[in-house]
């Protein structure tokens, strides 16, 4: 069961990585020193990025969901 929890944990850190770097940036912080406020420019679907919005927020909720069982399965384990 703690296997399960942790490859669990695992996939969404992965997921949550991966979905916050899709984001585009807002301006001022470091995606634009690196670049990224000349791509942002652009214009892309605001449905897209509400889409992936609300994809992150239902990621992170797993990400927290799975990381409080883990820890209360090895709570209540050991």
């Amino acid at each position: 069961m703690v296997l399960g929890f942790s490859i669990a944990l695992i996939v969404f850190s992965l997921l949550m990585i991966l979905l916050v770097l899709l984001h585009k940036g807002k301006g001022g912080g470091l995606s634009d020193m690196f670049g990224g406020g000349a791509m942002s420019t652009g214009g892309g679907s605001a449905v897209a990025e509400r889409n992936l919005d609300r994809i992150t927020v239902v990621v992170g909720l797993g990400w927290f969901a799975s990381l409080v069982v883990l820890g209360l399965v090895m709570k209540y384990k050991g």
